[in-house]
């Protein structure tokens, strides 16, 4: 009876030890991740990609003129006041006239006694004149001696001097009149141009010193309807801008509203502030309802290149690589492995294919002769997905994108139009690589990119559509 217990308890643990193992089982298959849930994957998607450079800077009025005394003297009044319009020649101030009367009244008669002094060395002139005549006369009959002549020749000379240096006291003692005239005229403070006074730096009864310098006492600044930003822009990114961008700011007295503008002048006289070079930007700015002031800070964004509606994909992508795998070899040739990329991004023809077919033959042929050279003398392996990427990799990519125009220029010129745009597209395109999931295992594609922004990058061509999903990343294993 003790025997019979013991085996149906034994049969009771191994049923339970094989219900344990299937539960075990059925659990970790339950458990058990998905291959495709070990990375993250985001879609080619169409949209926009815009890149622009951030730059702060300052808004001014296009012209601003600062407004002076010409000569010292007491200001008696002021006729403008800070926001107010003048127009070119109004009045704005008053200099006290009185000292500047009297040196006008010195300089007349000054003038007066050199016109009087003028009167008499005429006389004197003619009166030796006729002397000399008669002495002249009277010693051709050998009445007078000739010293007699030569004394009365010495008198007209003298007079005739006496004439000339009157005649320089008369236009000095005029210049004096003209002058005292033309800072009577300069107590009347008047504005040059059309504007608003933008700051007023002096008040009745202040005394005005323009010995030294000309004193600063009105600014005035023009039409405020257009006016401009001044940019500090790094030069790193001078080279991408350009005169006619569209320029993109706000204000902090306006934070919702985005206002717009175009680049103007690019100038040349750069900036060196702690080893940090900034080059002087200029945009110009319509402001017909007059809410942008001068001074105010300006948060800009100048638009350097936009594409609209195009295929693109996530930066991540391009910086993705599976978990182990080191970066590829140059494949050798590998130029032209992505030149058929090139014609099936064209759609061509059978008689184009036929003709970009011959050109890459030809193109083949050069390049197994010539072991692989460029003209340059650089090879073309490193061209493609997986290149070198090393610091002459930009120039080298653009001797190889000029070597591809000059063999292919014939057959581009039979291109069409649009053809003709792609193109230049794809040889602008630079190679890249993505991974995409098939069969739940990362597999490497290689496309050809364009431009770039902080988020996205465009998709000019390659074995990959709207749509499909890349591989960004990889999942954090779950504990």
């Amino acid at each position: 009876m003790k025997l019979r217990v013991f085996r149906s308890g034994t049969v009771f643990k191994m049923t339970l030890a094989l219900l344990a193992v299937a539960l075990f089982a059925l659990g970790y298959g339950w458990s058990r991740p998905d291959a495709t849930a070990a990375y993250r994957t985001a879609e080619v998607e169409s949209g926009d990609i815009r890149v622009a450079i951030s730059a702060t800077g300052t808004l001014r009025a296009l012209s601003t003129v600062e407004i002076g005394s010409q000569i010292s003297g007491q200001v008696i009044s002021v006729e403008v006041d800070f926001n107010d319009p003048v127009t070119a020649g109004q009045a704005i101030a008053h200099i006290d006239p009185a000292p500047l009367r009297t040196r006008l009244t010195q300089a007349e008669a000054n003038l007066a006694s050199a016109r009087a002094g003028m009167i008499e060395a005429r006389a004197a002139l003619r009166n030796a004149e006729a002397d000399f005549t008669r002495k002249t006369e009277l010693a051709s009959r050998n009445l007078v001696s000739g010293a007699d002549v030569d004394l009365a020749l010495a008198a007209r000379d003298q007079a005739r001097a006496r004439i000339a240096s009157a005649q320089a006291s008369v236009q000095q003692a005029e210049a004096a009149v003209a002058s005292a005239r033309l800072d009577l005229d300069y107590t009347v403070i008047r504005s040059p141009v059309d504007g608003v006074v933008l700051e007023r730096a002096v008040q009745p009864g202040q005394t005005v010193a323009a010995s030294f310098q000309t004193p600063k006492l009105f600014q005035i600044v023009e039409d405020l309807s257009k006016m401009q930003i001044d940019l500090s822009v790094d030069e790193s990114d001078v080279g991408q801008i350009a005169e006619g961008q569209r320029v993109e700011f706000t204000v902090d007295a306006h934070p919702n509203r985005r206002f717009i503008g175009a680049l103007h002048q690019v100038r040349l006289s750069a900036s060196n502030i702690a080893n940090v070079i900034t080059y002087p930007v200029v945009v110009r700015v319509d402001n017909p309802d007059g809410i942008l002031l001068p001074g105010m800070t300006a948060n800009a964004e100048i638009q350097v290149s936009q594409r609209t509606g195009v295929a693109r994909i996530a930066n991540a992508a391009l910086r993705f690589r599976p978990d182990g795998l080191s970066p590829p070899e140059p494949a050798r040739g590998a130029l032209f492995a992505q030149l058929p990329m090139l014609a099936d991004h064209l759609s061509l023809d059978a008689e184009q294919r036929a003709r970009f077919d011959a050109v890459l033959a030809g193109m083949r042929e050069r390049f197994q002769s010539g072991a692989g050279r460029s003209p340059g003398g650089a090879s073309v392996a490193t061209d493609g997905a997986g290149g070198t990427g090393g610091p002459s990799s930009e120039a080298f990519r653009q001797r190889i994108n000029a070597m591809l125009q000059a063999q292919f220029a014939e057959f581009r010129s039979s291109l069409r139009s649009e053809q003709q745009t792609a193109f230049d597209a794809f040889i602008k395109a630079r190679p890249a690589t993505v991974w995409v999931l098939e069969s739940g295992q990362p597999v490497e594609r290689s496309i050809r990119v364009g431009l770039s922004d902080s988020t996205h990058t465009e998709l000019v061509a390659g074995n990959l559509a709207v749509g499909e999903r890349v591989i960004v990343g990889s999942q954090a294993p779950q504990t």
